[in-house]
């Protein structure tokens, strides 16, 4: 089974001052069976993260630009997200989809330029309410890992990559996917991994983001195929955060 993985996504909040604060009360539980710890702190506090993270606490930005270098105004490429101290990157999330216009094209090349690079891809796939309730879950969430897998095929052998599954509708809403649709969605992307990789596809985690909180992780991440959590505003508070951590079942 994948190792459990829980990842706080901070969007636009904390700068270099809240981020030293958060850090310097972040007590996660330690030693064996822990999780592997992500955090995505916004660009401008990647630094100050790297010099007061915990150890064994990993970081990552939340975008990258698919080009290596170039005339991107506002952009960060894989390689300078990389040399600055990151180690993986978001890629497709659904609110970079939705308000920044990526495409499952888009994505693809991220992921690609993020391998390149050295860094490790979270990607993200999720459907909107309106898919959901027309029953098309599954051709959604089948298109948009078929896409991203364009840009990892001949790389992703290894596993070298996160999946997340982020119900759009569950994002910053307070509504969350009960732990059956977060398991159901889960084994699709699965069967889907381990068809198109092969026993790589079952090394791969698969984590649930929307509306986590420390009062649901635990039931989420016992579900079938939830292999973590990627957190978005419980992440903001290191109490809450460390809870979620604790949350995680040992593997």
């Amino acid at each position: 089974m994948p190792r459990v993985v829980v990842a706080g996504n901070w969007k636009m909040h904390k700068g270099p001052d809240e981020t030293r604060a958060f850090f310097a009360a972040l007590r996660p539980r330690t030693g064996a069976g822990r999780p592997q710890v992500l955090i995505f702190p916004p660009a401008v506090s990647l630094a100050a993260a790297l010099a007061a993270r915990p150890q064994g606490i990993e970081l990552g930005v939340q975008n990258v630009h698919w080009e290596d270098a170039g005339a991107f105004t506002g952009e960060i490429s894989a390689p300078l997200a990389h040399a600055a101290g990151a180690d993986h990157t978001l890629v497709g999330h659904s609110e970079r989809r939705q308000h920044c216009g990526e495409s499952d094209a888009d994505v693809a090349r991220k992921a690609a330029a993020a391998l390149r690079a050295g860094l490790t891809p979270m990607v993200c796939v999720g459907e909107t309410l309106a898919e959901r309730r027309a029953g098309r879950v599954e051709p959604v969430i089948l298109r948009q890992l078929d896409a991203a897998l364009e840009g990892l095929t001949g790389t992703a052998g290894d596993g070298r990559f996160h999946l997340a599954y982020e119900p759009v509708w569950a994002i910053g809403t307070g509504e969350t996917a009960t732990p059956a649709d977060a398991e159901a969605a889960h084994g699709i992307l699965r069967a889907r991994l381990q068809e198109r990789l092969g026993p790589a596809g079952a090394q791969v985690p698969i984590l649930y983001g929307g509306s986590v909180k420390p009062e649901n992780a635990g039931e989420l991440m016992a579900a079938a195929n939830v292999d973590g959590v990627l957190v978005g505003g419980a992440s903001l508070d290191p109490a809450d955060f460390a809870a979620i951590v604790d949350a995680a079942p040992s593997r």
